[in-house]
Protein backbone atom coordinates (compact mmCIF):
# COMPACT_ATOMS: atom_id res chain seq x y z
CA UNK A 1 0.00 0.00 0.00
CA UNK A 2 1.54 3.27 -1.17
CA UNK A 3 2.44 5.86 1.47
CA UNK A 4 2.01 9.38 0.14
CA UNK A 5 3.50 12.78 0.89
CA UNK A 6 1.56 16.04 0.54
CA UNK A 7 2.50 16.65 -3.10
CA UNK A 8 1.57 13.11 -4.11
CA UNK A 9 -1.77 13.37 -2.34
CA UNK A 10 -2.51 16.64 -4.18
CA UNK A 11 -1.62 15.04 -7.49
CA UNK A 12 -3.79 12.01 -6.74
CA UNK A 13 -6.72 14.34 -6.04
CA UNK A 14 -6.04 16.40 -9.17
CA UNK A 15 -5.76 13.41 -11.49
CA UNK A 16 -8.89 11.81 -10.09
CA UNK A 17 -10.87 15.02 -10.51
CA UNK A 18 -9.48 16.36 -13.80
CA UNK A 19 -8.48 13.27 -15.75
CA UNK A 20 -10.87 10.61 -14.47
CA UNK A 21 -13.79 12.93 -13.88
CA UNK A 22 -14.80 12.14 -10.30
CA UNK A 23 -15.96 15.46 -8.90
CA UNK A 24 -14.13 16.89 -5.91
CA UNK A 25 -17.45 17.23 -4.07
CA UNK A 26 -17.93 13.46 -4.44
CA UNK A 27 -14.48 12.81 -2.94
CA UNK A 28 -15.26 15.14 -0.03
CA UNK A 29 -18.62 13.47 0.54
CA UNK A 30 -16.98 10.05 0.49
CA UNK A 31 -14.32 11.22 2.93
CA UNK A 32 -16.82 12.54 5.46
CA UNK A 33 -18.98 9.44 5.29
CA UNK A 34 -15.99 7.13 5.68
CA UNK A 35 -14.95 9.05 8.79
CA UNK A 36 -18.43 8.61 10.24
CA UNK A 37 -18.35 4.88 9.46
CA UNK A 38 -15.04 4.57 11.32
CA UNK A 39 -16.41 6.57 14.25
CA UNK A 40 -19.49 4.38 14.46
CA UNK A 41 -17.37 1.22 14.44
CA UNK A 42 -14.93 2.41 17.12
CA UNK A 43 -16.94 4.80 19.31
CA UNK A 44 -20.58 3.76 19.05
CA UNK A 45 -21.17 4.20 22.77
CA UNK A 46 -19.82 7.76 22.62
CA UNK A 47 -22.39 8.76 20.01
CA UNK A 48 -25.12 8.78 22.65
CA UNK A 49 -23.49 11.91 24.01
CA UNK A 50 -22.55 15.09 22.15
CA UNK A 51 -19.90 15.21 19.41
CA UNK A 52 -17.87 18.36 18.75
CA UNK A 53 -16.61 18.76 15.18
CA UNK A 54 -13.79 21.30 14.89
CA UNK A 55 -13.36 22.47 11.30
CA UNK A 56 -10.70 24.52 9.57
CA UNK A 57 -11.21 26.78 6.59
CA UNK A 58 -9.82 24.44 3.92
CA UNK A 59 -10.61 21.04 2.47
CA UNK A 60 -10.06 19.31 5.81
CA UNK A 61 -12.73 21.55 7.27
CA UNK A 62 -14.98 20.66 4.35
CA UNK A 63 -14.59 16.99 5.24
CA UNK A 64 -15.55 17.97 8.77
CA UNK A 65 -18.74 19.67 7.59
CA UNK A 66 -19.74 16.44 5.83
CA UNK A 67 -18.95 14.50 9.02
CA UNK A 68 -21.15 16.87 11.05
CA UNK A 69 -24.03 16.69 8.58
CA UNK A 70 -23.89 12.89 8.40
CA UNK A 71 -23.84 12.55 12.19
CA UNK A 72 -26.78 14.94 12.56
CA UNK A 73 -28.76 13.06 9.92
CA UNK A 74 -28.19 9.90 11.92
CA UNK A 75 -29.57 11.46 15.06
CA UNK A 76 -26.30 12.27 16.82
CA UNK A 77 -26.22 15.49 18.86
CA UNK A 78 -23.45 17.40 17.08
CA UNK A 79 -21.89 20.82 17.67
CA UNK A 80 -19.95 22.39 14.77
CA UNK A 81 -17.15 24.94 15.22
CA UNK A 82 -15.13 26.78 12.58
CA UNK A 83 -11.61 27.74 13.64
CA UNK A 84 -11.07 31.05 11.87
CA UNK A 85 -13.23 33.36 9.82
CA UNK A 86 -16.25 31.79 8.12
CA UNK A 87 -15.94 34.39 5.37
CA UNK A 88 -12.59 32.87 4.33
CA UNK A 89 -14.08 29.46 3.48
CA UNK A 90 -14.18 28.79 -0.28
CA UNK A 91 -14.81 26.04 -2.80
CA UNK A 92 -16.20 22.66 -1.85
CA UNK A 93 -15.81 23.40 1.84
CA UNK A 94 -18.05 26.46 1.38
CA UNK A 95 -20.67 24.40 -0.41
CA UNK A 96 -20.83 21.93 2.47
CA UNK A 97 -20.89 24.74 5.03
CA UNK A 98 -23.82 26.32 3.20
CA UNK A 99 -25.65 22.97 3.20
CA UNK A 100 -25.40 22.96 6.99
CA UNK A 101 -26.92 26.43 7.01
CA UNK A 102 -29.83 25.34 4.86
CA UNK A 103 -30.39 22.47 7.28
CA UNK A 104 -30.60 25.04 10.11
CA UNK A 105 -27.44 23.71 11.76
CA UNK A 106 -25.72 26.31 13.92
CA UNK A 107 -22.03 26.73 13.13
CA UNK A 108 -20.01 28.60 15.74
CA UNK A 109 -17.18 30.81 14.47
CA UNK A 110 -14.02 30.81 16.63
CA UNK A 111 -12.09 33.88 15.57
CA UNK A 112 -9.96 34.60 18.61
CA UNK A 113 -8.79 33.10 21.88
CA UNK A 114 -11.50 34.83 23.91
CA UNK A 115 -14.20 33.17 21.79
CA UNK A 116 -12.38 29.86 22.10
CA UNK A 117 -12.30 30.15 25.88
CA UNK A 118 -15.99 30.96 25.89
CA UNK A 119 -16.93 27.83 23.94
CA UNK A 120 -14.29 25.41 25.14
CA UNK A 121 -16.26 24.72 28.31
CA UNK A 122 -19.02 23.43 26.02
CA UNK A 123 -16.56 21.36 23.96
CA UNK A 124 -14.99 19.88 27.09
CA UNK A 125 -18.36 18.38 28.05
CA UNK A 126 -18.68 16.47 24.78
CA UNK A 127 -18.17 12.71 24.55
CA UNK A 128 -16.11 12.82 21.33
CA UNK A 129 -14.15 15.41 19.37
CA UNK A 130 -13.55 15.31 15.61
CA UNK A 131 -10.42 17.16 14.51
CA UNK A 132 -10.93 18.46 10.96
CA UNK A 133 -8.90 21.63 11.35
CA UNK A 134 -5.73 21.08 9.28
CA UNK A 135 -4.95 18.21 6.94
CA UNK A 136 -2.04 17.34 4.65
CA UNK A 137 -1.41 20.89 3.51
CA UNK A 138 0.42 22.02 6.65
CA UNK A 139 3.93 23.32 5.92
CA UNK A 140 4.86 25.21 9.09
CA UNK A 141 4.26 24.77 12.83
CA UNK A 142 0.90 25.81 14.18
CA UNK A 143 0.92 29.19 15.82
CA UNK A 144 -1.24 31.77 17.52
CA UNK A 145 -4.63 30.63 18.69
CA UNK A 146 -4.06 27.12 17.34
CA UNK A 147 -1.42 26.41 19.97
CA UNK A 148 -3.99 27.12 22.69
CA UNK A 149 -6.65 25.04 20.94
CA UNK A 150 -4.34 22.05 20.58
CA UNK A 151 -3.26 22.23 24.22
CA UNK A 152 -6.83 22.52 25.49
CA UNK A 153 -8.21 19.72 23.31
CA UNK A 154 -5.36 17.39 24.25
CA UNK A 155 -5.87 18.10 27.94
CA UNK A 156 -9.63 17.54 27.82
CA UNK A 157 -9.33 13.77 28.23
CA UNK A 158 -11.89 13.14 25.48
CA UNK A 159 -11.29 10.72 22.58
CA UNK A 160 -10.26 12.61 19.44
CA UNK A 161 -10.80 11.37 15.90
CA UNK A 162 -8.55 13.14 13.39
CA UNK A 163 -9.52 13.51 9.75
CA UNK A 164 -6.62 12.56 7.43
CA UNK A 165 -3.91 13.77 9.86
CA UNK A 166 -3.94 15.06 13.42
CA UNK A 167 -3.74 18.84 13.11
CA UNK A 168 -0.14 19.97 13.51
CA UNK A 169 1.53 17.01 11.78
CA UNK A 170 3.18 17.43 8.40
CA UNK A 171 2.46 14.82 5.73
CA UNK A 172 6.06 15.12 4.52
CA UNK A 173 7.91 13.95 7.61
CA UNK A 174 7.54 11.59 10.56
CA UNK A 175 9.17 14.22 12.76
CA UNK A 176 7.17 16.69 14.82
CA UNK A 177 7.32 20.18 13.38
CA UNK A 178 5.48 21.72 16.32
CA UNK A 179 2.45 21.24 18.57
CA UNK A 180 -0.12 18.74 17.34
CA UNK A 181 -3.35 17.02 18.27
CA UNK A 182 -2.99 13.73 20.18
CA UNK A 183 -5.58 11.68 18.33
CA UNK A 184 -7.14 8.49 19.61
CA UNK A 185 -7.86 7.48 16.03
CA UNK A 186 -6.92 8.92 12.64
CA UNK A 187 -9.04 8.22 9.57
CA UNK A 188 -6.60 8.93 6.78
CA UNK A 189 -7.94 9.44 3.28
CA UNK A 190 -7.01 7.24 0.30
CA UNK A 191 -3.57 6.22 1.56
CA UNK A 192 -1.42 6.38 4.70
CA UNK A 193 1.06 9.20 5.23
CA UNK A 194 4.54 9.00 6.75
CA UNK A 195 3.72 10.59 10.14
CA UNK A 196 1.03 7.95 10.68
CA UNK A 197 3.38 4.98 10.34
CA UNK A 198 6.77 6.13 11.63
CA UNK A 199 7.95 7.50 14.99
CA UNK A 200 7.87 9.90 16.61
CA UNK A 201 4.77 11.34 14.94
CA UNK A 202 2.90 8.01 14.85
CA UNK A 203 2.51 8.21 18.63
CA UNK A 204 0.07 11.09 18.08
CA UNK A 205 -2.07 9.31 15.48
CA UNK A 206 -3.72 6.64 17.62
CA UNK A 207 -5.35 3.81 15.71
CA UNK A 208 -5.08 4.42 11.98
CA UNK A 209 -7.95 3.65 9.61
CA UNK A 210 -7.38 3.98 5.86
CA UNK A 211 -10.51 5.24 4.14
CA UNK A 212 -11.30 4.52 0.49
CA UNK A 213 -12.72 7.78 -0.84
CA UNK A 214 -12.89 6.80 -4.51
CA UNK A 215 -9.37 7.48 -5.79
CA UNK A 216 -8.47 4.43 -7.93
CA UNK A 217 -5.54 2.35 -6.70
CA UNK A 218 -3.90 2.62 -10.13
CA UNK A 219 -3.69 6.36 -9.64
CA UNK A 220 -1.96 5.95 -6.29
CA UNK A 221 0.46 3.34 -7.63
CA UNK A 222 1.39 5.45 -10.65
CA UNK A 223 2.34 8.65 -8.83
CA UNK A 224 5.80 10.08 -9.37
CA UNK A 225 8.11 10.78 -6.44
CA UNK A 226 9.28 8.63 -3.54
CA UNK A 227 8.00 5.06 -3.77
CA UNK A 228 7.32 4.08 -0.17
CA UNK A 229 4.91 1.30 0.68
CA UNK A 230 3.35 -0.12 3.81
CA UNK A 231 3.50 -3.91 3.89
CA UNK A 232 0.05 -5.50 3.98
CA UNK A 233 -1.24 -9.09 4.05
CA UNK A 234 -3.06 -8.51 0.75
CA UNK A 235 0.23 -7.57 -0.89
CA UNK A 236 2.19 -10.50 0.54
CA UNK A 237 -0.13 -13.50 0.56
CA UNK A 238 0.18 -14.23 -3.21
CA UNK A 239 3.90 -14.86 -2.67
CA UNK A 240 3.19 -18.12 -0.83
CA UNK A 241 1.84 -20.71 -3.25
CA UNK A 242 0.44 -24.09 -2.23
CA UNK A 243 3.00 -26.87 -2.52
CA UNK A 244 2.53 -29.48 -5.20
CA UNK A 245 1.73 -32.97 -3.97
CA UNK A 246 4.88 -34.39 -5.57
CA UNK A 247 7.22 -31.77 -4.05
CA UNK A 248 10.56 -32.79 -2.60
CA UNK A 249 12.96 -31.01 -0.27
CA UNK A 250 15.20 -29.87 -3.10
CA UNK A 251 12.35 -27.75 -4.46
CA UNK A 252 12.43 -25.37 -1.51
CA UNK A 253 16.00 -24.21 -1.36
CA UNK A 254 19.27 -25.34 0.12
CA UNK A 255 20.30 -22.81 2.74
CA UNK A 256 23.67 -22.64 4.45
CA UNK A 257 23.85 -20.71 7.71
CA UNK A 258 27.38 -19.57 8.55
CA UNK A 259 27.16 -18.78 12.22
CA UNK A 260 28.30 -19.44 15.74
CA UNK A 261 31.51 -19.28 17.73
CA UNK A 262 32.57 -20.44 21.13
CA UNK A 263 29.89 -19.26 23.58
CA UNK A 264 27.51 -18.17 20.80
CA UNK A 265 26.20 -21.43 19.43
CA UNK A 266 22.64 -20.36 20.24
CA UNK A 267 22.77 -17.76 17.48
CA UNK A 268 23.62 -20.45 14.94
CA UNK A 269 20.73 -22.61 16.14
CA UNK A 270 18.23 -19.73 16.04
CA UNK A 271 19.19 -18.73 12.50
CA UNK A 272 18.99 -22.35 11.41
CA UNK A 273 15.63 -23.03 13.02
CA UNK A 274 14.29 -19.74 11.63
CA UNK A 275 15.18 -21.02 8.15
CA UNK A 276 13.63 -24.44 8.76
CA UNK A 277 10.42 -22.99 10.17
CA UNK A 278 10.20 -20.74 7.10
CA UNK A 279 10.05 -23.67 4.74
CA UNK A 280 13.61 -24.17 3.54
CA UNK A 281 14.00 -27.69 2.18
CA UNK A 282 17.52 -28.26 3.49
CA UNK A 283 19.41 -26.21 6.07
CA UNK A 284 23.08 -26.68 6.88
CA UNK A 285 24.72 -24.81 9.73
CA UNK A 286 28.39 -24.25 8.99
CA UNK A 287 30.06 -23.50 12.31
CA UNK A 288 33.53 -23.76 13.90
CA UNK A 289 34.39 -27.43 14.42
CA UNK A 290 34.41 -27.19 18.21
CA UNK A 291 30.89 -25.71 18.14
CA UNK A 292 29.42 -28.33 15.85
CA UNK A 293 28.42 -30.91 18.48
CA UNK A 294 26.53 -28.29 20.47
CA UNK A 295 24.62 -27.00 17.45
CA UNK A 296 23.88 -30.50 16.20
CA UNK A 297 22.40 -31.47 19.55
CA UNK A 298 19.94 -28.57 19.49
CA UNK A 299 17.89 -29.67 16.47
CA UNK A 300 18.22 -32.98 14.65
CA UNK A 301 16.63 -31.43 11.56
CA UNK A 302 19.68 -29.21 11.03
CA UNK A 303 22.58 -30.53 9.02
CA UNK A 304 25.99 -29.28 10.10
CA UNK A 305 29.36 -28.66 8.51
CA UNK A 306 32.57 -28.03 10.49
CA UNK A 307 34.65 -24.98 9.68
CA UNK A 308 38.31 -24.41 10.36
CA UNK A 309 38.73 -22.26 13.45
CA UNK A 310 41.21 -20.29 15.46
CA UNK A 311 42.29 -21.15 18.97
CA UNK A 312 39.71 -18.65 20.22
CA UNK A 313 36.93 -20.73 18.70
CA UNK A 314 36.00 -18.38 15.84
CA UNK A 315 36.01 -19.14 12.13
CA UNK A 316 39.38 -19.08 10.40
CA UNK A 317 39.92 -17.17 7.17
CA UNK A 318 40.94 -20.46 5.52
CA UNK A 319 37.46 -21.90 6.09
CA UNK A 320 36.03 -20.05 3.09
CA UNK A 321 37.37 -22.66 0.64
CA UNK A 322 35.47 -25.57 2.15
CA UNK A 323 32.39 -23.43 2.62
CA UNK A 324 32.21 -22.48 -1.04
CA UNK A 325 32.44 -26.15 -1.98
CA UNK A 326 29.18 -26.90 -0.17
CA UNK A 327 26.01 -27.19 -2.23
CA UNK A 328 23.66 -24.33 -1.51
CA UNK A 329 21.29 -21.85 -3.12
CA UNK A 330 21.63 -19.15 -0.43
CA UNK A 331 24.17 -18.35 2.27
CA UNK A 332 23.29 -16.45 5.45
CA UNK A 333 26.33 -15.33 7.39
CA UNK A 334 26.94 -13.57 10.67
CA UNK A 335 24.86 -14.60 13.70
CA UNK A 336 27.21 -15.21 16.64
CA UNK A 337 30.18 -15.47 14.26
CA UNK A 338 32.50 -13.40 16.42
CA UNK A 339 34.73 -10.51 15.47
CA UNK A 340 38.36 -9.81 14.85
CA UNK A 341 40.87 -9.92 12.02
CA UNK A 342 40.37 -13.53 10.91
CA UNK A 343 36.59 -13.25 10.88
CA UNK A 344 36.90 -10.08 8.80
CA UNK A 345 39.13 -11.85 6.28
CA UNK A 346 36.67 -14.72 6.07
CA UNK A 347 33.63 -12.49 5.50
CA UNK A 348 35.37 -10.30 2.94
CA UNK A 349 36.47 -13.36 0.98
CA UNK A 350 32.93 -14.75 1.13
CA UNK A 351 31.44 -11.50 -0.18
CA UNK A 352 33.96 -11.35 -3.02
CA UNK A 353 33.83 -14.99 -4.10
CA UNK A 354 30.33 -16.28 -3.42
CA UNK A 355 28.22 -16.88 -6.52
CA UNK A 356 24.96 -17.43 -4.63
CA UNK A 357 22.86 -14.76 -2.89
CA UNK A 358 24.08 -13.66 0.52
CA UNK A 359 22.25 -12.57 3.66
CA UNK A 360 24.69 -10.74 5.94
CA UNK A 361 23.75 -10.11 9.56
CA UNK A 362 25.25 -9.17 12.91
CA UNK A 363 28.99 -9.88 13.17
CA UNK A 364 29.34 -10.21 9.39
CA UNK A 365 28.38 -6.54 9.18
CA UNK A 366 30.48 -5.43 12.12
CA UNK A 367 33.67 -6.83 10.58
CA UNK A 368 32.89 -5.06 7.30
CA UNK A 369 32.43 -1.68 8.95
CA UNK A 370 36.06 -0.65 8.41
CA UNK A 371 35.75 -1.25 4.68
CA UNK A 372 32.07 -0.91 3.72
CA UNK A 373 33.01 -0.14 0.13
CA UNK A 374 33.58 -3.86 -0.39
CA UNK A 375 30.05 -4.63 0.75
CA UNK A 376 28.40 -4.60 -2.66
CA UNK A 377 25.93 -6.58 -4.68
CA UNK A 378 26.44 -7.69 -8.26
CA UNK A 379 24.16 -8.22 -11.23
CA UNK A 380 24.63 -11.98 -10.91
CA UNK A 381 24.39 -12.17 -7.12
CA UNK A 382 22.14 -10.33 -4.66
CA UNK A 383 23.30 -9.24 -1.22
CA UNK A 384 20.88 -8.55 1.64
CA UNK A 385 22.10 -6.89 4.81
CA UNK A 386 20.08 -6.90 8.04
CA UNK A 387 21.61 -4.32 10.41
CA UNK A 388 20.12 -3.01 13.61
CA UNK A 389 20.64 0.75 14.09
CA UNK A 390 23.99 0.29 15.86
CA UNK A 391 25.38 -1.85 13.05
CA UNK A 392 24.04 0.57 10.45
CA UNK A 393 25.71 3.44 12.29
CA UNK A 394 29.06 1.64 12.11
CA UNK A 395 28.67 0.97 8.41
CA UNK A 396 28.07 4.61 7.53
CA UNK A 397 30.24 6.23 10.21
CA UNK A 398 27.39 7.96 11.99
CA UNK A 399 25.76 7.86 15.40
CA UNK A 400 22.82 5.67 16.28
CA UNK A 401 20.81 8.83 16.89
CA UNK A 402 21.54 10.04 13.36
CA UNK A 403 20.46 6.71 11.91
CA UNK A 404 17.24 6.65 13.92
CA UNK A 405 16.40 10.22 12.95
CA UNK A 406 16.75 9.45 9.24
CA UNK A 407 15.92 5.76 8.88
CA UNK A 408 14.43 5.91 5.40
CA UNK A 409 17.15 8.15 4.01
CA UNK A 410 19.98 6.09 5.54
CA UNK A 411 18.61 2.78 4.29
CA UNK A 412 17.78 4.14 0.85
CA UNK A 413 21.17 5.78 0.33
CA UNK A 414 23.11 2.69 1.39
CA UNK A 415 20.99 0.37 -0.75
CA UNK A 416 21.45 2.50 -3.86
CA UNK A 417 25.15 3.22 -3.33
CA UNK A 418 26.15 -0.37 -2.58
CA UNK A 419 23.53 -2.12 -4.77
CA UNK A 420 22.32 -4.18 -1.82
CA UNK A 421 18.98 -4.79 -0.13
CA UNK A 422 18.88 -3.16 3.30
CA UNK A 423 16.67 -4.45 6.09
CA UNK A 424 17.11 -1.79 8.78
CA UNK A 425 15.67 -3.45 11.85
CA UNK A 426 13.86 -1.82 14.74
CA UNK A 427 10.42 -0.40 15.37
CA UNK A 428 8.86 -0.17 11.90
CA UNK A 429 11.60 -2.09 10.11
CA UNK A 430 12.62 -0.44 6.84
CA UNK A 431 13.36 -2.42 3.67
CA UNK A 432 15.22 -0.50 0.94
CA UNK A 433 16.07 -1.89 -2.48
CA UNK A 434 18.86 -0.95 -4.91
CA UNK A 435 16.19 0.42 -7.25
CA UNK A 436 14.97 2.91 -4.67
CA UNK A 437 11.80 1.19 -3.44
CA UNK A 438 11.13 1.44 0.29
CA UNK A 439 8.84 -0.72 2.40
CA UNK A 440 7.75 -0.10 5.99
CA UNK A 441 6.68 -3.06 8.11
CA UNK A 442 3.72 -2.49 10.46
CA UNK A 443 4.01 -5.77 12.40
CA UNK A 444 6.02 -6.47 15.55
CA UNK A 445 6.31 -5.00 19.02
CA UNK A 446 8.86 -4.11 21.70
CA UNK A 447 8.98 -7.71 22.91
CA UNK A 448 11.19 -8.45 19.89
CA UNK A 449 13.92 -6.34 21.51
CA UNK A 450 15.62 -9.39 22.95
CA UNK A 451 18.68 -11.39 21.99
CA UNK A 452 18.28 -13.87 19.17
CA UNK A 453 15.25 -12.49 17.34
CA UNK A 454 17.49 -10.94 14.71
CA UNK A 455 19.20 -14.30 14.18
CA UNK A 456 15.80 -15.86 13.53
CA UNK A 457 15.03 -13.16 10.98
CA UNK A 458 18.30 -13.73 9.11
CA UNK A 459 17.45 -17.40 8.73
CA UNK A 460 13.92 -16.57 7.64
CA UNK A 461 15.07 -14.21 4.91
CA UNK A 462 17.52 -16.80 3.61
CA UNK A 463 14.81 -19.47 3.57
CA UNK A 464 12.31 -17.37 1.66
CA UNK A 465 15.02 -16.23 -0.74
CA UNK A 466 15.77 -19.87 -1.46
CA UNK A 467 12.10 -20.50 -2.24
CA UNK A 468 11.05 -17.30 -4.01
CA UNK A 469 14.34 -16.56 -5.79
CA UNK A 470 13.49 -12.87 -5.38
CA UNK A 471 15.45 -10.85 -2.83
CA UNK A 472 12.92 -8.05 -2.51
CA UNK A 473 9.99 -10.44 -2.05
CA UNK A 474 11.95 -12.55 0.45
CA UNK A 475 12.74 -9.50 2.58
CA UNK A 476 9.16 -8.28 2.55
CA UNK A 477 7.62 -11.63 3.41
CA UNK A 478 10.15 -12.62 6.08
CA UNK A 479 10.08 -9.26 7.86
CA UNK A 480 6.28 -9.18 7.93
CA UNK A 481 5.95 -12.76 9.20
CA UNK A 482 8.70 -12.23 11.79
CA UNK A 483 6.83 -9.27 13.24
CA UNK A 484 3.49 -11.06 13.01
CA UNK A 485 4.94 -14.01 14.94
CA UNK A 486 6.18 -11.54 17.54
CA UNK A 487 2.68 -10.11 17.85
CA UNK A 488 1.27 -13.59 18.37
CA UNK A 489 3.95 -14.31 20.98
CA UNK A 490 3.00 -11.09 22.76
CA UNK A 491 -0.59 -12.26 22.91
CA UNK A 492 0.52 -15.50 24.53
CA UNK A 493 2.99 -14.33 27.14
CA UNK A 494 3.37 -10.56 26.87
CA UNK A 495 6.33 -8.48 25.78
CA UNK A 496 8.54 -8.63 28.86
CA UNK A 497 8.96 -12.40 28.96
CA UNK A 498 9.23 -12.90 25.19
CA UNK A 499 12.31 -14.75 23.92
CA UNK A 500 13.43 -15.66 20.44
CA UNK A 501 12.15 -19.23 20.57
CA UNK A 502 8.69 -17.87 21.39
CA UNK A 503 8.79 -16.11 18.02
CA UNK A 504 9.93 -19.29 16.26
CA UNK A 505 7.05 -21.17 17.88
CA UNK A 506 4.53 -18.76 16.33
CA UNK A 507 5.89 -18.72 12.77
CA UNK A 508 3.54 -21.44 11.61
CA UNK A 509 0.51 -19.65 13.00
CA UNK A 510 1.66 -16.34 11.51
CA UNK A 511 1.97 -17.92 8.09
CA UNK A 512 -1.37 -19.68 8.54
CA UNK A 513 -3.07 -16.40 9.32
CA UNK A 514 -1.52 -14.79 6.25
CA UNK A 515 -2.73 -17.64 4.05
CA UNK A 516 -6.08 -17.73 5.82
CA UNK A 517 -6.57 -14.09 4.91
CA UNK A 518 -6.32 -15.19 1.29
CA UNK A 519 -9.33 -17.42 1.74
CA UNK A 520 -11.24 -15.10 4.04
CA UNK A 521 -11.03 -17.47 7.01
CA UNK A 522 -8.13 -16.12 9.06
CA UNK A 523 -8.32 -16.59 12.80
CA UNK A 524 -9.40 -13.54 14.71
Amino acid sequence: MRILNAAQMREADRYTIDDIGIRSLVLMENAGRQVVAAVEAAYESRLSGRVAVLCGRGSNGGDGFVVARTLIQRGVDTAVFVIGAVADIRGDARINLDILGRLNVTVVEIGDEQTWELHFSEISQCSLIVDAIVGTGLKAPLGGMMVTIVADVNAAGIPIVAVDLPSGLSADTPHLIGDCIDASMTVTLAAPKLPLVLPPAEAHAGDVVIADIGIPSDVLDGLDGPHIELLTPEQLRPLVEPRAADSHKGDFGRVTIVAGSRGKTGAAYLAGIGALRSGAGLVTVATPASCLPVVASMAPELMTAPMAETKEGVVSAAAVEALLDLRHDVIACGPGLGRGHTVGEFVRALVERSTVPLVLDADALIVMADDPGRLVGREDRDVIITPHPGEMARLIGASVEEVQANRIEVATDFAATHRVYVVLKGHRTIIATPEGHVYINPTGNAGLATGGTGDVLAGMIAAWLGQLLDAEAACRLAVFLHGAAGDLAEGTGGQVTMIATDVVAQLGKALGRLMGAQNGDAES
